[in-house]
């Protein structure tokens, strides 16, 4: 692994463990050169996955994009950086398992509004009004109407 402050590529591991979610394995690293000390996370990639987007096109699939799009959804809610990586997790592994090295943006958008329904209301709204291209405060209206018909009879905490 290359050290992230002088670029030395025999860094060395001085501590592993599984991340707290289980996802990933957590290693503190020290570069000999330096002394910088990182941390890195590695994770197992189960199959290289293209998503082929709306418009034909096929981009390789990233992580990062995915959880960008998703803290976009809860910033400024109650839902925690942890909750957020674990959703993640939780998708990548989904479209893994499924098997296909290749999965529709509309899938993995669906994915994503299927988890954030039960996890926060205001960011399913948040990333569906973006995800299903809402144009007119009809579509809002629409979205809130379905959820309301959903909610119907389910307890609040």
């Amino acid at each position: 692994m290359k050290c992230p402050f002088c670029s030395n590529l025999d860094t060395q591991v001085k501590d592993s463990r599984p991340s707290e979610d289980g996802t990933a394995v957590r290693r503190r690293r020290v570069c000999p050169d330096c002394g910088a000390r990182f941390t890195t996370f590695e994770r197992v990639q189960l199959r290289e996955l293209t998503v082929l987007k709306r418009s034909g096109r096929r981009v390789p699939f990233d992580r990062e994009k995915l959880r960008r799009s998703i803290a976009v959804a809860v910033r400024k809610r109650p839902v925690d950086e942890e909750s957020i990586d674990r959703l993640v997790s939780e998708i990548v592994r989904q479209l893994e398992r499924q098997g296909e090295s290749e999965v529709g943006s509309e899938a993995i958008g669906q994915l994503v509004l299927q988890r954030l329904r039960d996890i926060d209301t205001v960011a399913y709204v948040r990333f569906a009004s973006v995800y299903q291209n809402f144009r007119d405060p009809k579509d809002f209206e629409n979205l809130l109407g379905e959820i309301a018909h959903a909610t119907v009879g389910v307890e609040r905490p």
